[in-house]
Parts: structure tokens; sequence; C-alpha cells
């Protein structure tokens, strides 16, 4: 789903709260890494609609991300005693007992999630592996993850073995904590920023640069100083490299301040060249 189609449903759940595209919202955050974004529409949605199966399973797909997964085991079992059929739930909780290494528990609930959605190629490959494991004599281990085939759209998240799918700076020092990609609206598109106590502080840094693209842009024009491409910076604690992979993009890479401007600035352009071919393909 792109950034336009974010904004678009980000306006119609704001026009209409009681609608249940906050599900399809949920799951577009989710999907770009804005976890806690994902978590706060789909707790709201829950608020409004505390019967719905579909909405249980949103938020167990969030908490699974985070690695909550003992809170994502207990709204798929919501889930399921609202709706004993729903593919989702049976999905993730089968994940979560593979994860465990319980591989009977995992492949009752894989079937029956195969049995609801018979078009889920990815979830008849983990059905397939699960089934070849518990019929292998002597299996020390568990097979690698059933679901590393299977499409993204099938996952309950990485900390289950679900999803596999590259982000924006994959293979990159910080991908997760250190770099952050972020529209010209200030939405977070991926990696992350952590507060020294490592609390994540990526959504609301993003915020705050909001209107940066703006500022940058009229402070270049009223020193005359032409197109303004990055903007470094240097303080007691950490360094700092701001740049725009694209028009409508802005990258910031911190790092601790023993290192130099300049290896920030190759630093920028090889996490720029990343941002610029994933929101390519996002695109």
């Amino acid at each position: 789903m792109s950034i336009e189609d974010i904004r678009v449903l980000t306006g119609q759940l704001a026009a209409d709260p009681s609608s249940l595209v906050f599900l399809p919202l949920g799951e577009a955050l989710r999907r770009r890494g804005q976890l806690e974004a994902a978590e706060k529409i789909a707790i709201a949605g829950l608020t409004r609609y505390p019967d719905l199966a579909d909405a249980h399973d949103l938020l167990a797909r969030v908490l699974g991300d985070q690695g909550d997964l003992e809170r994502a085991f207990d709204e798929w079992d919501i889930a399921l005693r609202l709706d004993g059929r729903h593919a989702g739930a049976h999905k993730g909780i089968g994940f979560l007992y593979y994860v465990a290494g319980d591989l009977p528990k995992a492949l009752e609930h894989l079937e029956s999630a195969l049995t609801a959605d018979p078009g889920d190629e990815g979830l008849a490959a983990a059905v397939a592996r699960v089934r070849e494991a518990l019929a292998s004599p002597g299996t020390a281990q568990r097979p690698s993850s059933p679901a590393v085939d299977g499409p993204a759209d099938t996952a309950p998240g990485p900390s289950s073995l679900a999803e596999v799918g590259p982000t924006v700076f994959d293979g990159l020092e910080g991908a997760q904590d250190g770099l952050l990609l972020l529209d010209a609206e200030g939405l977070r598109l991926g990696g992350g920023l952590s507060a020294p106590d490592g609390t994540p502080v990526g959504d609301s840094v993003a915020a705050h640069l909001a209107g940066v693209f703006r500022d940058a842009e009229r402070a270049a024009r009223l020193l005359s100083l032409g197109p303004w491409s990055s903007v470094a910076a240097e303080t007691a604690d950490a360094n700092l490299f701001l740049c725009a992979p694209t028009q409508e993009s802005l990258l910031l890479l911190v790092r601790d301040n023993s290192v130099p401007i300049g290896r920030l600035s190759l630093q920028a352009e090889r996490a720029s060249e990343a941002a610029r071919r994933w929101l390519e393909r996002a695109t």
C-alpha cells in the first residue's frame, strides 16, 4: 500500500472513527514497521468493536512484530473464541506453537487455517513442512521456518517466523536504530531511533522533522545558497546527518560523536541509495 493510500485511509478514519477502515490502515502501518501507530489504531478499533475477530487478529500481528508473543497468543485466542474458523488466528497460534517446538499443536492450527483459506499457497507449504518434520523419525530439531516461502501477507510477524521481507535499510549498520526515513508529512517510513534509555522515539522524531523540507528550502533561498542537499550537525552526545533521498522523503542518520562527519556522509549516501530503491519498489 502506498503512502498516499495510507493518508487516504487516515483521513477516512478521522472523518468517521467508527469506520472499519482501521483494519487495513493498521495492517498497512504494521507492514511499514510503524508498530506504535499500528498498535494505537488496533486498540482504538477494539474499543469500538470488542467482538470483532479481525480486530483481535490485527492487534495480535502487531504484538507479534513487537516480540510480545504472550499477548499475541491471547489476542489470537480471543479471535478464535469469537470465530472458530478464523484463518489468521489459527495461523498465528500455529506459528507460535511452532516456535515453542510443539509441532503437533502447530500442525493442528495450521491445518485449520488452511481449511479456512485453501488458496493460501504459503500456508500450504508451511503445513507440508510441519507434516514432513513430524513424519521424520528421530528429528532432533525443528525444520527451517515453514513460512519462509510464503507471501508476506500470510505472516503474523517476524518474531513468530512468519513474515519474511526486506526492510528499508537491510544490511546497513544501524538499520533499526540510528537510521530514519520519513516522508514530507513526517510519517516514518522505515528505520528507527531510540533514546539513551532504549525507548523508541522514531515516530516522534519523524513528526518533529515534518517541516524541515520547507525550512531548509526557505533558508537556502534566503541565503542564496541554491538547492540544499544535506545538513550535518555535531553535538556533545551525537553527530547527525540529514539529507533528502528523493524530493518527497528525508533521511536522518545519527551516530556517536566519535564518528567523523565525513564517514557519516558516506553512510548517508549508501542509506539514501537503499531508500530510493525501497521507495521505487513500494510505489
